[in-house]
């Protein structure tokens, strides 16, 4: 009905300043027909998101009967509020949401349904006082990653550990599910310490510099926790530059299992990666679709996902992945 109503609204504006404007506005038959999503993005920080963003541009396509509004925040929340009213303002039929932080939604998602917009959460969680503010979630469980980081850890390594912990978005929903996944791992090792814990915000760079910064303070460790890919990808320049042997002086944890990250599995660079799947689009496609045909999605989805180490990686297993 939106979508109708604006078009009849573009065409009486068109003939309205037709007289005054030589480029007065047009609405063509086909976009009348696509289904019109807002998306606000928290950034393109990391080979993850990159992947995310890619993964919903494909997905929600003109050729698959949408049209996209992307909107980057650069990691900002206040950005992410602005573009939701903005997309609000345009009259969009979804909004799609990744989060940059758990908290502070409550006003704009309230905004959002009494504009009678469904508000579709990804990746990341939220923490809401009325969970009606949105129509559904879907993304990882960030705490069960972190319990399965640690379970490896378990297995596969004999104490004392002294690990150095980078984390990433502080208050993000990865950050709080992987780092209490090693807190609860730590309490329950009497040989586990944790000598430096600092936010890496999920860069490459970031998470060289907090290595380089751990190295010349000469603090002592055996273990890195890097709560993404691209931070262990910096610690493990870092640890290069050093003559420290990433995976074998230094054991190696990370999170996402991206292309690059497998293939430094195998180079033994990196010893257990655990899945952060990216490729939501489809599934938001697929509840768009329910949604238009009335049916009402689960409130809650988990993504099924694995984890990675030496044994159960090859090099067909990675080229058959999407990321």
């Amino acid at each position: 009905m939106k979508k109708i109503v604006a078009a009849i609204i573009s065409i009486i504006l068109a003939i309205l300043l037709g007289g005054c404007s030589p480029k007065a506005p047009s609405v063509t038959v086909e976009e009348q027909d696509l289904i019109v999503v807002g998306f606000s993005q928290v950034g393109a920080e990391s080979d993850w998101r990159n992947a995310n963003t890619i993964s919903m541009e494909k997905a929600l396509s003109v050729e698959n009967g949408y049209r996209l509004i992307l909107e980057d925040a650069q990691q900002k929340q206040q950005k992410q509020i602005t573009a939701i009213r903005n997309f609000i303002n345009q009259g969009v039929d979804y909004i799609v949401l990744a989060p940059t932080t758990e908290t502070g939604w409550d006003t704009v998602l309230a905004e959002a349904k009494e504009a009678g917009i469904p508000v579709i959460i990804v990746d990341r969680m939220i923490e809401t006082s009325d969970l009606d503010l949105f129509t559904c979630w879907i993304g990882s469980d960030f705490r069960k990653e972190g319990d399965k980081a640690v379970e490896w850890m378990e297995d596969h390594l004999k104490g004392p550990l002294r690990i150095v912990h980078l984390q990433g978005n502080i208050g993000s929903s990865a950050q709080i599910g992987r780092t209490k996944g090693l807190d609860a791992g730590i309490g329950s090792h009497e040989d586990w310490q944790l000598v430096f814990r600092e936010s890496g915000d999920f860069t490459q760079a970031k998470g060289q510099e907090l290595v380089e910064k751990v190295l010349a303070k000469e603090i002592g460790f055996n273990v890195i926790y890097s709560e993404n890919d691209n931070m262990a990808y910096g610690a493990i320049d870092a640890l290069k530059t050093a003559g420290i042997k990433p995976g074998e002086d230094v054991t190696i944890i990370s999170f996402d299992a991206s292309n690059h990250a497998l293939h430094l599995i195998l180079d033994g660079e990196i010893n257990y990666d655990v899945e952060c799947n990216p490729l939501h689009g489809p599934r938001v496609q697929a509840i768009i679709e329910q949604l238009e045909r009335g049916e009402t999605p689960l409130k809650f989805t988990y993504v099924e996902e694995v984890s990675f180490d030496i044994s159960n990686l090859a090099e067909e297993v990675i080229e058959s992945r999407g990321y």
